[in-house]
């Protein structure tokens, strides 16, 4: 019973993949290699670096810098070891999907669940958007980062929907989790509180 509700669950993951992924077309898609590659995101963590300066000073920014570093380890980390638990092969290298998917020459290695730009991205944001909404309202905006930056790894065939869903879930949590840790140390270092 249990065997037949996960082949459903991997049945119809496939399926939509399959739908989202034949979306695509030629014109797009070096929009997508673009958008999929995190070294092109520079730009925008720039951005929130100058914002982080901003709400809390360089002392502070320094202190940031240093906890992202860990939770951005962290998430890695762990992506890698749910991934190399799994074991799930990458839809673009699972054979009899091969028929079924529009074909790129980008090809990861590595297994496929749950998703590590998905989960990153999402962590950071989440944490990003709760240390500076309260000086920069338009911070929830960062939203759109992972949504994009997730979506770029189905367009291209990479992940299945469910193991983006999944890494956006767990990237909420860690963020969220990484953000009281945050504001926990925040206090004891600095005599003050966070917001």
């Amino acid at each position: 019973m249990e065997n037949s509700f996960l082949d459903t669950i991997r049945s119809n993951d496939a399926d939509l993949l399959i739908f989202l992924n034949n979306l695509g077309n030629e014109k797009w898609d070096s929009f997508w290699l673009t958008i999929t590659n995190q070294f092109n995101w520079i730009p925008l963590f720039v951005i929130i670096l100058i914002l982080i300066y901003l709400r809390f000073g360089l002392k502070k920014t320094l202190f940031s810098l240093f906890f992202i570093a860990v939770m951005v380890a962290f998430s890695d980390q762990f992506t890698n070891l749910i991934k190399n638990t799994t074991e799930r092969i990458r839809p673009c290298n699972t054979a009899y999907l091969q028929e079924y998917l529009r074909q790129f020459s980008y090809k990861p290695r590595g297994y496929s669940f749950w998703s590590g730009h998905a989960s990153l991205s999402t962590t950071f944001s989440v944490f990003i958007i709760l240390l500076l909404r309260s000086k920069f309202k338009f911070i929830y905006s960062l939203l759109l980062f992972p949504m994009v930056f997730g979506y770029s790894r189905v367009y291209l065939g990479v992940h299945y929907p469910g193991d983006i869903s999944v890494g956006y879930l767990s990237g909420m949590l860690f963020g969220f989790l990484f953000y009281k840790l945050y504001s926990f140390l925040y206090q004891r270092v600095f005599k003050e509180s966070l917001v």
